[in-house]
């Protein structure tokens, strides 16, 4: 069981049940998927709550399969999804289960619930059952049906299971509260007629479940102690008690069920153990869509080049950008489970990556856009192999297996980066320039004589001198050069094809249909550089190696192309190619074409850079990097986590700082990345402390502060004008639900630059939740009424587009309307419009 006294609100219930000794102290947590896609950054929350939460309380995980669509379900997802589940790290407990397998025990029930009034077959077309709905505000009218005696009903059930019906021709529903408020108890339905064949059932079966009913009696037959979903569902779960307190355990004979461990009698509602449903919020990724029908038109309109694009957000395209599964279980500590739904930068993910990466990437050279430097007073034949690290002093011990050396080829012939030279140099510019002395990594100090050019005046060539007793990296003089920069051997490098990918859409929330979807996408995502060079020790390193090629940044071997043995480029209409001038002949390529590599993540946060910078970028990323440091400084190596450091060599020096940091994780229960940067200052303590003071809650006041107050112009130790009581004050606002999250992130930026009371502003301007129905209906009808060719589209079929009428009307109401009864009131009026 966790030792930490605080915990979020999940854990506090599962670890209650423990103490109280409910269901005999046991925890059975499932995750349990529809096989119709791939796994997403989304679902890793929801996996690593329910492997997690199950470890920490010495309980067990199921993995199943809720396959209850035979239309959209297929055995190559249930592959994937496994291989995905394991990669991040977690190992369900037996076989997979499946939905599929408790069909003939959910059929069992379902005539027992006939027999005991609670269900009955419905002959109403579809549209007919949508007429007689009803609204929130009015209850639903009875089906002419509804009366059916339970003889009549049975028998009907019994031909729908024999195949006698055509698909829509009747649906057994649930008959429970047609003036209920919760829409969700207004008859559901519990089965429909579809002949269709089941990737696992083959025809035997021409009726199916609905997901309401299967999926809590699939957790109570297989045992299940704690029902985890997001907070979408929190409608359902009063639909998920009656199901489960109004069916009979014996009903079901689940003794004929391989791997169930769910019992119970012949008393209604007798299930042991009886599972509960709990919801938690879902963490919204910026510059990140997570919808299946979005990212399949992604795929098919080639936007992307498969599921396991580096830019998708599936955990398939994550492990192929090299992505390690070690950062996103951190990440998902990190924000954590809250019950508000909550954006989270995408800042915050890379920040985990780059964590990860860095205490275990070995550090090589490599050149994306060469520029060739003949070294004048070396001799050319001559190689002088020059040992080189791979990881930084001071550094953890190298992974297993891992040399602490290898050996890197200096000769006459060199490639630098392009733009590591300037003819014309600016001022602070700390690279080589004519005249200029400069240091090679790991190499010698070397100084640029002449250029030369082409025809264009395009400059091909850089002579250059060196200075043979400078190879320990420093002068016998003492003479420090400007700066330090990459190289690579012209003859004995590798050849490489290396993709620049970045965010997939530029902007940070995207949203709206197709078209807006398209236009939302960033054209820079995917640059493909076709004259890279790296040094040779990147042609033996084991496959999925995660390297970091120093001053760019982290990149990894593409998994397609090491698997196909070949070097064929992507074919994503976003790819762009910038092929540079080489010169010189060059290694060979490794057998089968070039190596290929994607890049992770940058080495620092560029798009943080971009945000405040006036001017935009036409160039990568990578480029924007700061001057090489001088070494003579006994800097850390380019890429290592300065801040980190800093942060840690602060509370090294302070014992204040130290006892913050543990205070910070016990009692406070913060996460270990949000208590290391909110104790490395004094001034960052104190004012996360004072927040704190008036009874906010620590972990969430601890991620606005670090996440959004940051994002809007401050920092962990520097708020600008915001007072820390204001920063509680916001953050109450937004969890007892007075504001939406878009207003508190709107009115953040302005108490960052001019200050003052939350609430007293929200007062003033009217920012307050729209929580009136009729207020609202006014916007929703005005929304529908403006946009007739998207309600013909949405009539059509393309219900899809409900999110484009939510997204106009939360625009309209400036984020203030209350997005349930948004919701709701869309899809009366949308019916009705139809």
């Amino acid at each position: 069981m966790p030792q930490r006294e605080r915990l979020d609100f999940i854990r506090q219930i599962v670890a209650e049940d423990v103490r109280s000794g409910r269901h005999g102290g046991r925890v059975l947590t499932r995750f349990p998927p529809e096989p119709n896609g791939f796994l997403h950054v989304g679902h890793a929350s929801a996996i690593c709550l329910d492997f997690e939460v199950a470890r920490e309380y010495g309980g067990r995980t199921t993995l199943r399969m809720d396959d209850t669509n035979p239309t959209t379900e297929d055995p190559s997802y249930v592959e994937a999804i496994a291989r995905d589940i394991r990669w991040l790290g977690f190992e369900w407990d037996g076989e997979i289960r499946y939905a599929s397998d408790y069909f003939g025990a959910l059929y069992r029930m379902a005539l027992r619930m006939i027999e005991d009034g609670f269900a009955y077959v419905d002959s109403l077309s579809e549209e007919e059952i949508r007429a007689h709905r009803g609204s929130v505000r009015e209850p639903s009218r009875p089906s002419p049906y509804r009366d059916r005696s339970a003889e009549e009903n049975l028998d009907l059930f019994r031909r729908m299971r024999a195949g006698e019906f055509e698909d829509g021709e009747h649906v057994l529903s649930a008959r429970i509260d047609l003036a209920s408020s919760n829409m969700k108890l207004r008859d559901p339905l519990m089965y429909r007629i579809r002949h269709a064949h089941h990737y696992r059932t083959g025809d035997e079966w021409p009726i199916y479940p609905f997901y309401d009913w299967a999926h809590g009696q699939s957790d109570a037959i297989e045992g299940i102690t704690h029902s985890f979903c997001t907070l979408e569902f929190q409608d359902n779960r009063a639909l998920y008690d009656w199901f489960i307190e109004h069916t009979r355990p014996a009903s079901a004979r689940i003794d004929r069920v391989p791997g169930a461990e769910g019992g119970g009698g012949e008393a209604l509602g007798s299930w042991d153990p009886r599972p509960r449903q709990y919801e938690f919020a879902r963490r919204n990724l910026d510059y990140t869509i997570v919808s299946k029908r979005k990212l399949l038109l992604l795929v098919e309109d080639g936007h992307v080049s498969g599921w396991d694009d580096p830019r998708m957000p599936t955990l398939a395209g994550f492990r192929r950008r090299g992505i390690p599964p070690d950062a996103i279980r951190a990440f998902c500590r990190q924000v954590g489970i809250g019950k508000a739904d909550n954006r989270v930068e995408i800042a915050t993910l890379e920040w985990a990556v780059r964590e990860a990466l860095n205490r275990r990437a070995p550090r090589v050279l490599a050149v994306l856009r060469p520029l060739e430097v003949v070294i004048e007073n070396c001799p050319e034949d001559e190689v002088d192999w020059i040992e080189a690290p791979y990881f930084p002093r001071g550094a953890d011990a190298p992974p297993e297996g891992w040399p602490e050396t290898r050996k890197v080829p200096f000769t006459r012939v060199l490639y630098i980066e392009r733009d590591d030279f300037a003819e014309e140099p600016a001022p602070g510019f700390r690279r080589l320039a004519p005249g200029r002395e400069v240091r090679l990594r790991h190499g010698y100090f070397i100084t640029c004589r002449r250029v030369e050019k082409d025809d264009a005046g395009r400059i091909v060539r850089l002579h250059c001198t060196y200075d043979p007793e400078t190879r320990s990296g420093s002068a016998p003089d003492g003479r420090r050069p400007a700066g330090t920069i990459h190289w690579v051997s012209a003859t004995e490098s590798v050849p490489m094809e290396v993709r620049l990918y970045d965010r997939l859409f530029r902007v940070s929330n995207p949203a709206g249909d197709a078209e807006g979807l398209r236009e939302s996408l960033n054209p820079d995502s995917l640059q493909v550089l076709t004259d890279a060079r790296g040094e040779p020790s990147l042609a033996d390193g084991p496959p999925e190696t995660a390297w970091q090629f120093e001053r760019l940044g982290y990149f990894v071997p593409d998994r397609a192309t090491v698997a196909a043995g070949t070097a064929a480029g992507p074919t994503t209409a976003a790819a762009t190619t910038a092929a540079a001038t080489t010169g010189g002949a060059g290694g060979d390529a490794p057998p089968g074409g070039p190596l290929v590599f994607n890049r992770t993540v940058t080495l620092r946060d560029a798009w943080s850079r971009r945000a405040r910078s006036d001017g935009t970028r036409d160039t990568d990323p990578a480029e924007a990097r700061a001057p090489a440091p001088d070494e003579a400084t006994e800097p850390a190596v380019p890429g290592i986590d300065s801040a980190r450091e800093a942060r840690d060599a602060a509370r090294r020096a302070d014992p204040a700082l130290r006892a913050a940091f543990d205070r910070f994780r016990d009692p406070l229960g913060l996460p270990d990345e949000l208590a290391d940067l909110l104790s490395g200052s004094a001034e960052s303590v104190q004012y996360y402390e004072r927040a704190i003071r008036g009874g906010a809650d620590p972990a969430t006041v601890a991620t606005w502060l670090v996440h959004e107050v940051r994002g809007a112009g401050g920092s962990e130790g520097d708020a600008g004008a915001l007072e820390s009581e204001a920063l509680a004050e916001l953050v109450e606002l937004v969890l007892e639900r007075s504001i939406s999250r878009a207003v508190a992130k709107s009115l953040l930026a302005r108490l960052v630059e001019d200050g003052g009371s939350p609430r007293e502003i929200v007062r003033r301007e009217g920012l307050g939740r729209i929580g009136d129905a009729e207020q609202i209906r006014e916007v929703v009808d005005g929304v529908v009424a403006a946009h007739p060719a998207e309600v013909a589209r949405y009539a059509a079929g393309h219900t899809g587009l409900a999110g484009f009428f939510v997204g106009q009307v939360m625009r309209a109401t400036h984020g203030r309307a209350d997005p349930a009864i948004v919701r709701e009131l869309l899809e009366e009026s949308l019916n009705d419009a139809t």
